[in-house]
């Protein structure tokens, strides 16, 4: 069934229609910011022990239901049950952890004659726009830091997975006061008017680069963006080559090249061309023995055209790189050798299970190559020498850099992208910083009338 404003979900294991949802209507948007900007004040005012322990409840709740989301995440994405049960289960730790930083969160006292101090205030309306991808991982992540900091939210989750977000809402919302957590399903257009309104103080938004510079040009509130990313890889020449392909066909094909920090384009030095190259190959085809699909058949067509391009200019397709037959938004694991930095599939983030390979020569070589594009999301560098890692991590112009595994981090780790990836915190104790603003206090001593 189709409304005439409405969005379709449908299966990208079978194409077949999940269900459909409403969007919100311009004078809902409207009520919902009026609903949170009454809400802001009372919840601002309420002990950080006590949002923190809203928190808690929030994962509890969502801990007792987490089949029940994955099994939806896992209809609306495609993503394996199992895969999708975990990415609920770090929602949970997510909110468990804010829980804790939440009600420690500080400010500082500077020294002067007087008292001086500063204090972290709540910004006050949040909106949060997440993505499809690791939808319930990232939603509590950024929902966590805006409400145990004494924000108010409104939510829209992606339009590929909006019953996913949905769910969400029913979870754990009643977890919190009336009107301090409120979810919107919609489109670009639902998103657009959010993001416009001056009764918004801030943006945080994970998703396209494209998605992220339209915001950027039309809100006035605090930006927090992780916008798209097109992450290199280098394979230097001591490295074991089936260790580097295992490495490198996990960054590529994982939940199909659609996590953000997927390995987007490798560099690899000619030295252990040939048996990185066929260990990638048998790698992919492993992976293809048991495919997940790609969100929906219109991102299929984008992954492939890149593919395409790249085989058209020159790239050999080593395995996959064709549109299977039958249903669903299936594309299989891809390696393309013969790669150029000219290739869209080496400059634009492809968000595919593709793994395009330019060879090298050098390190330095691989290095240049790896320094240049737009996007500042993460880096990846196979090297057994320390001087090379040294070198890396100091001249890569992205947030986070890797060394010796593609995934990975501690607890609590936090990341900050740079140029067209986006701008400001988004994980970890610093996010807390980023959804509150300090005033400073000076504290003198009056004079006393006699």
């Amino acid at each position: 069934m189709t409304a005439m404003h409405a969005i379709d979900v449908h299966s990208p294991r079978d194409s077949q229609l999940v269900g459909w949802l409403p969007t919100a209507t311009p004078s809902e948007v409207t009520a919902a910011l009026t609903t949170a900007r009454s809400a802001h004040p009372s919840w601002a005012a309420t002990p950080a022990a006590e949002r923190g322990a809203a928190l808690r409840e929030a994962a509890v709740a969502l801990r007792s239901r987490v089949n029940d989301m994955a099994t939806v995440v896992e209809t609306e994405t495609g993503k394996p049950f199992a895969s999708a049960r975990e990415g609920v289960m770090a929602g949970v730790s997510t909110l468990e952890q804010y829980a804790e930083l939440g009600p420690v969160h500080r400010g500082r006292s500077l020294l002067g004659t007087a008292v001086d101090f500063m204090v972290p205030e709540p910004r006050g309306v949040v909106v949060a726009l997440t993505p499809w991808n690791d939808p319930v991982a990232v939603a509590c992540g950024l929902l966590g830091a805006a409400l145990v900091t004494g924000n108010v939210v409104v939510h829209k989750p992606s339009e590929r997975c909006p019953h996913t977000g949905l769910l969400l809402a029913t979870v754990i919302a009643g977890c919190f006061p009336a009107g301090v957590l409120q979810t919107l399903v919609g489109d670009g257009q639902i998103g657009e008017a959010l993001v416009r309104s001056p009764e918004v103080d801030v943006v945080a938004h994970v998703g396209s680069t494209a998605t992220g510079r339209a915001i950027a040009q039309v809100s006035s509130a605090k930006l927090l963006l992780e916008n798209g990313g097109n992450d290199p890889l280098l394979v230097d020449d001591d490295v074991d080559p089936e260790w580097a392909a295992a490495q490198a066909a996990l960054g590529a094909f994982a939940n199909a090249g659609q996590i953000c920090t997927s390995v987007e384009r490798i560099y690899l030095h000619k030295a252990v061309a040939t048996p990185f190259l066929d260990a990638l190959c048998e790698q992919a085809r492993s992976w293809n023995e048991n495919q997940q699909p790609l969100v929906d058949t219109r991102h299929r067509e984008f992954v492939h055209d890149q593919v395409a391009g790249a085989i058209a200019a020159g790239a050999t397709a080593l395995v996959g790189g064709a549109i299977p037959d039958g249903p669903g938004a299936y594309y299989p694991a891809t390696v393309l050798s013969g790669c150029s930095s000219a290739m869209r599939v080496m400059c634009e983030e492809t968000f595919g299970p593709v793994a395009p390979v330019q060879l090298v020569s050098s390190f330095d070589e691989a290095l240049t190559e790896a320094c240049s594009g737009d996007y500042g999301l993460a880096a990846t560098v196979l090297t057994g020498s320390m001087e090379h890692a040294q070198r890396a991590w100091r001249a890569l112009p992205v947030g986070t850099v890797k060394v010796n595994a593609v995934f990975g981090g501690a607890p609590g780790g936090a990341a900050q992208p740079r140029g067209a990836s986006g701008t400001g915190f988004g994980y970890g104790p610093e996010l807390l910083d980023e959804m509150t603003t300090t005033k400073v206090v000076h504290l003198g001593v009056p004079t006393i009338r006699s």
